[in-house]
């Protein structure tokens, strides 16, 4: 059976206005053209759906009883086609799926679900660990969120930069690098833990030490600063790790930072999705969010 959905604003108008002139006039359309879809309404339906009473029309029995229902569904289908649609965070119930490697989840998690269950207490999140490999779990729309440091490449993944972190040095409390001061040589002469979800024992910071002429000795690499951090508290072995990200582990630990003592770039935050959900209200909100929980850790590191 071929439905023309175009009946059913014509029969809204109709049982709103009670006549064919201003259910014509409402739609900006002619009262022989409002005439001839009344017919048609009739016919598929099966039901005069309004009866001229003296000079007036009145609806029907049947006509009365799907008046609500009629008048719901065409303010649903505005809903849905408008390209401005309301969003009721307080009605709103869905599932979001966050993938934020764990440090970044420790450190702003307890902040973003404070913020998601205050405004759209019907919203859950879902947060998922990082992979051992790139996957494309964002076109495939298995995650909606993820964070990255490093600039999508291709065009269909969104990214918003957030701030920027600096690598700092973990060591125990009265580690032998915190006496004195820390000059390269001390620091590439000690033993080091690598942070690699895929087992690399080398990364940008063997780089910066080669271009000085020194190479460090890398005893281990783990797959997240969680697993690295309780490495070093009761060895001399050193972490190099985002500092505002790690903070509040570092804290918790009793770990000690120091400043590298070589220049290296600072480490940028992006918030990343599919372009699937550029016009996404209720993603946009979520992406406002996670990127005021993420500033907020960033602004509280520099404030320190």
């Amino acid at each position: 059976m071929q439905l023309d959905l175009n009946l059913l604003t014509a029969l809204d108008a109709l049982l709103e206005e009670g006549s064919v002139a201003g259910a014509a006039a409402r739609l900006h359309v002619t009262s022989p053209a409002m005439s001839r879809t009344l017919g048609r309404i009739r016919q598929t339906t099966g039901d005069q759906i309004l009866v001229r009473t003296g000079r007036t029309m009145v609806p029907t029995p049947h006509a009365l009883e799907i008046r609500a229902q009629v008048h719901d569904l065409v303010h649903q289908a505005h809903q849905l086609l408008s390209r401005e649609r309301e969003l009721d965070l307080a009605t709103l119930e869905r599932t979001f799926t966050v993938r934020w490697h764990d440090a970044l989840a420790s450190a702003c998690g307890p902040a973003l679900l404070a913020a998601v269950h205050r405004q759209a207490p019907g919203v859950r999140l879902r947060l998922v660990a990082e992979s051992n490999s790139d996957t494309p779990e964002l076109r495939r729309g298995e995650v909606d969120l993820e964070s990255s440091s490093a600039e999508p490449s291709v065009p269909d993944i969104r990214h918003q930069l957030v701030g920027e972190d600096r690598l700092v040095a973990a060591v125990r409390p009265g580690h032998p690098l915190t006496d004195g001061p820390l000059t390269p040589e001390r620091y590439a002469a000690a033993g080091h833990l690598t942070v690699s979800r895929r087992g690399r024992l080398r990364d940008p910071v063997d780089d910066a030490l080669a271009a000085l002429g020194l190479e460090r000795r890398v005893i281990a690499a783990t797959p997240s600063a969680s697993a690295a951090l309780p490495l070093v508290l009761d060895t001399d072995l050193v972490v190099t790790v985002p500092e505002a990200v790690t903070d509040s582990a570092l804290r918790g630990l009793g770990l000690r930072t120091l400043p590298l003592p070589f220049a290296m770039p600072p480490i940028p935050l992006y918030l990343v999705w599919h372009q699937r959900h550029d016009n996404d209200r209720a993603h946009a909100w979520l992406r406002t969010q996670a990127g005021s929980a993420l500033e907020a850790l960033l602004d509280g590191s520099r404030s320190d």
